[in-house]
């Protein structure tokens, strides 16, 4: 199997997170009015149902690394891939709260497993010095998938079980391009790299900061992720296709996000997480305010996209530099909180809606924001003395201190330098070095193993 380059990697990454994040996880809330009225479901239960990914995407998440280790890869992501087509075929003939719950409870392992995947994948084949491009590239996928969804509510506003349908088949045209096209490999951690040290109290203490700030966000998040669509229909009265604008003007606007996380690692987080914030909050209380008036709602659309896509880039950021040396933990502690958020949040938005109605209820959540806000100055800055100077601040000088030699500095190997972008040209081995690099064990032994480099 032919290894494939950094951008074809990228591309392929990103399809994959655009089928299980973007349709699986987030395309849900934009078909909440027409499912709630054909199963005559009621706002708490939907906020039930509507936690139910997130708390199976906490589950998955937590097993995915060792899973990823064990199977590799490919074998990860094509697993990820089946859930995806199990849980929207499940909602495309869901006949009641049970199967719907179950359909959206398999989509959220779906998107759990993948990015677990992907980035094992990645430190295997693609070269360390554009780790951060590929990441941003794939990240990216999300706000793709959710703008894909799109027009599946424009065209097939009432007829929501057959859009479920075709991103069963998406799902499923992702399993065998997983298949053919990503090779089976596991992360490889090269022999003279120094182990990560010990979780300092200060690093845990941080990282309580950061867990506190992500989880509000995904709790004052939820309410505009699962029944944004449904206020739009039921206060402002709008035709239900119309909530497909919301989610393609979310899914435009989230594309920025990860340059902005950037440009907040080089600058100052604390006073982007709190712009970020404070506009996610405002753009609930616009929706709120307003939900009849369809360019007002689109524009608190293109907020919440913003914003939501920037926080989340800016915690995974922040994860990562939180614990060098530690890809696995960095960034799976802060999405866990945000998911943690999320599953709260929903069955809490849908209890408040049940019981004072659209407006109030999504006008609590967005003061929460606002309050939490307020306390930004107290968000973590950064992991170490790495952050001090410019040009060692973004992404990629995040990804390149997760590899440390002795004195702390970013491991450089000597042995090899990486895959060319598009030959794969592998430098001839040294006889007289020691074997650079070890290789995590993986699935499907009896094949010719592939050559990654760290």
């Amino acid at each position: 199997m032919r290894v494939p380059s950094s951008t074809s990697f990228a591309i392929l990454g990103a399809a994959l997170i655009a089928i299980s994040f973007g349709l699986a996880r987030f395309a849900f809330g934009l078909f909440v009015p027409p499912i709630r009225d054909e199963l005559e479901l009621t706002p708490y239960v939907i906020g039930l149902i509507g936690s139910l990914p997130l708390i199976s995407f906490m589950l998955a998440t937590l097993v995915a690394p060792s899973t990823a280790k064990r199977l590799g890869a490919r074998n990860t992501a094509v697993l990820s891939g089946i859930f995806g087509v199990i849980g929207l075929g499940l909602i495309s003939q869901a006949d009641g709260p049970v199967t719907l719950g179950g359909g959206v409870f398999a989509c959220g392992i779906c998107t759990g497993l993948m990015m677990p995947a992907l980035t094992a994948a990645m430190q295997a084949l693609v070269k360390r010095s554009v780790h951060g491009r590929v990441s941003a590239v794939m990240n990216a996928g999300t706000s793709v998938g959710v703008a894909v969804a799109v027009p599946a509510v424009l065209f097939m506003a009432g007829a929501w079980r057959y859009a479920y349908l075709s991103f069963a088949v998406l799902a499923a045209i992702g399993v065998l391009a997983t298949w053919f096209l990503l090779p089976s490999v596991s992360r490889v951690t090269p022999s003279e790299a120094a182990p990560p040290p010990p979780v300092s109290a200060l690093q845990w203490v941080s990282l309580s900061r950061l867990g506190v700030f992500a989880f509000i966000m995904g709790f004052v998040s939820s309410a505009y992720w699962i029944f944004a669509p449904d206020l739009v229909a039921t206060l402002g009265a709008l035709p239900p296709g119309s909530s497909g604008w919301l989610w393609l003007a979310v899914g435009i606007a989230g594309l920025g996000g990860a340059v902005i996380a950037d440009l907040a690692d080089r600058n100052n987080p604390p006073i982007t997480h709190a712009l970020m914030l404070m506009m996610l909050s405002a753009s609930v209380a616009l929706l709120a305010a307003s939900p009849g008036q369809l360019p007002v709602a689109i524009f608190s659309a293109l907020v919440f996209g913003l914003a939501y896509m920037s926080l989340t880039g800016l915690y995974l950021m922040s994860g990562i530099r939180l614990l060098p040396g530690r890809l696995s933990m960095g960034p799976v502690l802060p999405f866990l909180a945000v998911s943690l958020g999320q599953a709260t949040g929903s069955p809490a938005a849908g209890f408040l809606v049940a019981e004072f109605g659209y407006a109030d209820g999504f006008a609590m959540f967005a003061a929460l924001g606002i309050l939490v806000a307020i306390l930004s100055p107290m968000y973590p800055r950064d992991g170490g003395a790495q952050a001090d100077e410019e040009e060692e601040s973004g992404l990629q000088a995040a990804y390149d201190y997760q590899l440390q030699d002795e004195e702390g500095e970013p491991y450089e190997p000597a042995e090899l330098e990486g895959y060319e972008d598009e030959g794969h040209t592998e430098p001839e081995p040294d006889p007289d070095s020691e074997p650079a690099a070890r290789q995590e064990p993986k699935a499907d032994a009896g094949k010719p193993p592939q050559r990654p480099v760290p």
